[in-house]
């Protein structure tokens, strides 16, 4: 979601302090979710032998790739899924990340016919980077496993990136102001809550409608 916000805000000539108080509005929520969400899971009645089912909700319904990462973990680690949870709720959001792109051209595309100008559109800008680094990633570890080499050889990495993930929380914590935001975003706050309440209940529907859950 960040990403998404670092890419429309040059778009639609979005000022440092409505881009840095939507980013805090996400994490605050997203901060939450990763705290809460395997509660709720547990709660809801999410298979505990495998991780598809809170793997496509966490995807589905957390809007940061940290927060994502986070969340599905901690289910891995509650349950002993090793990293399947993991892998399924980051392949979903990345999925999701990809919507950027299409959602990003058509905002230059409205804002250039509206003011009848050039955009200042930029498709590397707006491209999320690390989705090519996840894909390529993707296909170098499926070439090494089916050429024969061990997958256990990338356990180092998978545990390495649990790592950063943390250190990318706790940096996210260390530049949040709680008190700061709740004095001055109450409505974004207000609008947050609604957006995060809305997405998580059509994702349960949805997920309960195909089944998964």
């Amino acid at each position: 979601m960040c990403s998404a916000i670092a890419a429309t805000a040059p778009v639609i000539d979005a000022d440092d302090d409505e881009i840095a108080q939507s980013i805090a509005v996400i994490f605050f929520f997203n901060v939450l979710a990763a705290i809460f969400f395997p509660i709720l899971g547990k709660a809801l009645g999410f298979d505990t032998m495998h991780g598809d089912a809170f793997g496509i909700f966490a995807g589905t319904a957390i809007n940061d790739t940290s927060s994502v990462t986070a969340a599905a973990s901690t289910w891995d680690s509650m349950f002993n899924l090793g990293s399947a949870t993991l892998n399924k709720a980051v392949t979903v959001k990345l999925t999701r990340t990809l919507a950027i792109i299409p959602i990003t051209l058509g905002l230059s595309f409205i804002r250039a016919k509206k003011e009848r100008q050039a955009s200042n559109f930029s498709l590397k800008r707006a491209f999320p980077m690390f989705i090519l680094y996840f894909i390529l990633a993707a296909i170098f570890t499926t070439i090494c496993v089916n050429v024969g080499v061990d997958s256990n050889v990338f356990a180092p990495l998978k545990e390495l990136s649990k790592f950063l993930i943390i250190v990318a929380m706790a940096a996210i914590g260390l530049n949040s102001n709680v008190i700061q935001l709740i004095k001055t975003g109450g409505k974004p706050i207000a609008v947050g809550a609604v957006c995060w309440c809305g997405i998580t209940i059509v994702s349960l529907i949805m997920q309960y409608i195909m089944h998964i859950w």
